[in-house]
């Protein structure tokens, strides 16, 4: 999403889109589902490669019920907020690509503008739609302390908009209002409208010690933080904690806004990274990620599909071990430039027009999970 990754031309939905759609149906129904809703996949068993592989695919597990997920999933916020009168050809092409590469998890929220509904409307034409792992979110303070009508109102609405009568997990996004929020997605979850439970954050380290309190205290099935091969405090306390408690851990921002790919413009792929079979920077930085064993998936978002091609390829070949994830750290350090991402403005190159990025929405333009 900048210009070392040009992203690529919208065009619009046509009748003939969704014909062509509901055809890849087909194709995709002689994939094996990784993922069914309730469906547990086999101990060990990789998510189904597309027709062109066969290498298996690198899966994590989810601590708790040793569940296995593909360990990149897709992320949607700005990228799915595209309105529907808008050209979204792209995005649905991202979706297809991304079922087809063998991804399975994506991650929305009702604060992600029109993520949910472009998501529901391209699954039910790709006939996936209980196929997929879909982790939400409720941000939801309702009008007097304890309110969770609110909450109640935001979960409807998304079951609506993804066709769907439950949810694989539900977040507390941003632990806004967490204490009445988290009581209240337990109590979903034993009734069997989520599978899972968790809690979100991205600025690190900011919310680090409440990260930390929850997962001690909370007993979450999932954390999603902040972290990548630049931001790499989690790696301090967060990360073990979470492995210790048996909490497992989705990580956005892998890519740091795409300003990662700022850093390596014009930087040739260091000779080392084909040993762990790295044939980009996204992969690069993806298995970077991916490889600390508490990390159980990566959400990178995008509106190219040849990008979401290129991330669902991190989950091919060998994870580095110890020593080649210091070397990684090592090779970036040394690029100019990586020590002042955080200055840099985010999405370089890249404009949004979507409902979060309306005019007099600027608080929320900046959510990220």
């Amino acid at each position: 999403m900048n210009a070392n990754r040009p992203e690529v031309t919208d065009r619009s939905l046509s009748r003939r889109n969704i014909l062509q759609l509901m055809g890849l149906s087909a194709a995709s129904a002689a994939i094996p589902s990784v993922l069914h809703g309730c469906t547990t996949q086999v101990q060990g068993q990789a998510s189904p490669p597309a027709s062109n592989r066969t290498a298996p695919l690198i899966t994590k597990e989810i601590p708790r019920t040793k569940e296995r997920v593909p360990a990149i999933g897709l992320g949607t916020f700005l990228t799915f907020d595209v309105l529907s009168d808008r050209s979204r050809d792209n995005i649905q092409q991202v979706m297809r690509r991304f079922w087809d590469g063998g991804g399975r998890l994506l991650d929305v929220s009702p604060l992600y503008g029109m993520s949910e509904v472009n998501v529901g409307e391209f699954a039910k034409a790709l006939g996936i739609t209980d196929k997929l792992f879909i982790t939400n979110k409720v941000w939801a303070t309702g009008e007097y302390l304890g309110d969770r009508a609110q909450a109640q109102q935001q979960f409807d609405r998304s079951l609506q908009r993804l066709s769907r009568d439950r949810l694989d997990a539900m977040q507390v996004h941003s632990l806004v209002n967490v204490d009445v929020m988290l009581p209240l997605l337990k109590e979903w979850k034993q009734a069997g409208k989520i599978r899972y439970v968790g809690v979100t954050h991205h600025e690190m380290p900011l919310y680090s010690p409440a990260l930390l309190n929850w997962i001690e205290k909370g007993d979450l099935d999932f954390v999603q933080i902040r972290y990548s091969i630049l931001e790499r405090r989690a790696e301090e306390r967060i990360l073990p904690t979470a492995a210790e408690h048996g909490t497992a851990v989705l990580v956005n921002m892998p890519f740091e806004k795409a300003r990662l790919f700022e850093v390596v413009r014009g930087q040739p792929l260091p000779e080392f990274a084909r040993e762990i079979g790295c044939e980009n920077w996204a992969q690069f930085f993806l298995k970077y990620v991916i490889s600390h064993p508490a990390v159980t998936a990566a959400i990178p978002a995008t509106t190219n599909p040849a990008h979401v091609a290129e991330n669902i390829g991190a989950m091919t070949g060998s994870l580095p071990d110890k020593a080649m994830r210091a070397r990684m750290v090592k090779h970036m350090e040394s690029l100019p430039g990586f020590d002042k991402l955080a200055q840099m403005p985010p999405y370089p190159g890249k404009q949004f027009a979507g409902l979060v990025s309306l005019p007099g929405l600027a608080a929320t333009k900046n959510v990220r999970t």
